[in-house]
């Protein structure tokens, strides 16, 4: 494990399958989970159910209790992965500024493939209709500092084992 890369964002448009890497990878390397759609405010995620796409406003203070959240698992010393779509340069910006050397797993999936998954899973908030804004929000990671992009139709466990590696080393 990189000695001074003790935090990674899961990151990705809704569908990528961020919540199910992240717990493969939380179980290869002891890192505490921390799921990001747990945080959202009840008026956060009201708004997505009856399918209206979050401002920058909305997802703010989200961001900046996420960020705490990474402060606080630093200062405490854990290894955690957070999951959260950080769909924009800015908003993983905001996180950065929280903890030294936070690096970004981007979960990259094509529009139809992440509109079929959102399609297909029951019992969450996010309907398909908001796909197509989270890619219009959608700021690809590429050429950023301690980014790892990975297919996100790979297998999982291919997906962790190169997580695991990439965080590592």
């Amino acid at each position: 494990m990189r000695h001074d890369m003790r935090a990674i964002v899961v990151m990705g448009v809704a569908g990528c399958g961020k919540s199910t890497v992240a717990g493969a990878v939380c179980e290869r390397t002891g890192a505490r989970l921390i799921e990001g759609d747990v945080f959202h405010p009840a008026s956060n995620v009201a708004k997505m159910a009856a399918g209206m796409p979050l401002t920058d406003a909305d997802r703010q203070g989200w961001l900046e209790q996420l960020a705490g959240e990474l402060a606080a698992a630093w200062a405490a010393n854990e290894r955690v992965v957070l999951t959260c779509s950080a769909l924009k340069q800015r908003y993983r910006d905001t996180l950065r500024a929280a903890v030294p050397r936070l690096g970004f797993v981007y979960l990259s999936l094509s529009p139809e493939a992440a509109t079929a998954r959102v399609g297909s899973r029951q019992g969450h908030f996010m309907p398909a209709t908001l796909v197509e804004s989270q890619f219009r929000d959608l700021e690809p990671p590429i050429g950023e500092p301690d980014v790892l992009v990975v297919d996100a139709t790979d297998a999982l466990p291919r997906i962790a084992e190169d997580v695991d590696a990439w965080w590592r080393n």
